[in-house]
């Protein structure tokens, strides 16, 4: 559906009727179709006279009269707040992606109230409950982990990667299955918010070391700049691990999980899609890279509601599978 003329335009158009220009050259400079053109000369003139303040009154009385149509009955933004949900991006990622995407086109704005609103209205409600993100459990006991040798405090990280002046500074962890059989090696980028998940058979360091080198020794150097880990045993190996991939590692503080925010909440995003108890001996890697893609694909407050891959993607890395 073509966009309301707005003043302006009626202006102009009533500045080049009156000058004798034909509809299809009126069309050209406006950059509308010609039958857009017509439709407007003939609902909103006075015959063969156009005048842009009539016009404008019309337009705006026609719409005070018309029953307003909610906007989720409209078929471009029902489509897009579906495929949206479908994506398990957010409501609030659905509705600032919808004004990145049509800055100035306001009927294609909703806000990620209405969203959640349709939502429970819908006779569907179950189905489109299933992509919100669900609130997570806090752990009720701490877990015991020992200390491990030569770790570089969190504290000592240069002032640039606390303030996320730079890209390649990353946030690691491992996200645990059922029975601690097996286990993801979740590493998120802390400016661009990327993401990279590793399945691991066990959290025996060597095993965890060898994702963690793997996930990230195909980026390029300026993207390998530091890492901050968890202090679990399985980052035992983290020297050789430095050696390895040319970057520095510290480690957050035991049982401060907010000094990895960044990492803990792609955690919380990663567990929608495996909850507790998950056997990842079982998920197919083709879905563990879905599930990647959906992550970088999704549209991030943070970053002005643009994906963590167009942000990477801009700096010229190729990110393949």
């Amino acid at each position: 559906m073509a966009p309301q003329f707005t003043h302006e335009e009626r202006e102009r158009l009533s500045q080049l009727r009156a000058a004798g220009e034909t509809q299809a050259s009126i069309a050209r400079i406006l950059g509308r179709s010609p039958s857009s053109i017509s439709r407007e000369l003939r609902r909103n003139g006075q015959g063969e006279s156009y005048f842009a303040l009539h016009a404008q009154r019309q337009a705006e009385a026609r719409r005070r009269e018309r029953p307003r149509q909610p906007k989720m009955e409209r078929r471009d933004i029902s489509d897009f707040v579906r495929a949206g949900l479908t994506s398990y991006w957010s409501p609030e990622q659905i509705a600032g992606r919808l004004q990145l995407e049509f800055p100035n086109d306001r009927q294609r704005h909703i806000s990620h109230q209405t969203i959640y609103t349709w939502i429970d209205r819908e006779p569907y409600r179950k189905h489109w409950e299933q992509f919100l993100r669900q609130r997570g459990r806090k752990r009720s006991e701490p877990e015991k982990r020992g200390q491990l040798v030569n770790r570089i405090a969190v504290g000592d990280r240069p002032e640039v990667v606390n303030q996320r002046r730079r890209y390649g500074d990353w946030e690691g962890d491992t996200i645990v299955g059922r029975q601690r059989q097996s286990a993801l090696v979740s590493l998120v980028e802390r400016k661009s918010r990327f993401t990279l998940l590793h399945r691991v058979s066990d959290l025996k360091a060597q095993t965890v070391r060898a994702a963690v080198r793997d996930s990230l020794q195909p980026l390029p150097d300026d993207l390998r700049k530091t890492a901050t880990f968890d202090n679990g045993k399985e980052f035992a190996q983290h020297e050789q691990l430095a050696e390895e991939l040319g970057l520095d590692i510290y480690f957050a503080e035991p049982y401060a999980a907010w000094q990895r925010g960044t990492n803990e909440n792609t955690n919380g995003l990663v567990r929608q899609f495996y909850p507790k108890g998950t056997d990842f001996t079982k998920v197919r890697p083709s879905a563990l890279l879905e599930t990647q893609d959906l992550l970088n694909e999704r549209p991030r407050k943070c970053l002005g509601y643009r994906t963590p891959a167009e942000i990477l993607e801009k700096r010229g890395v190729a990110l393949e599978a």
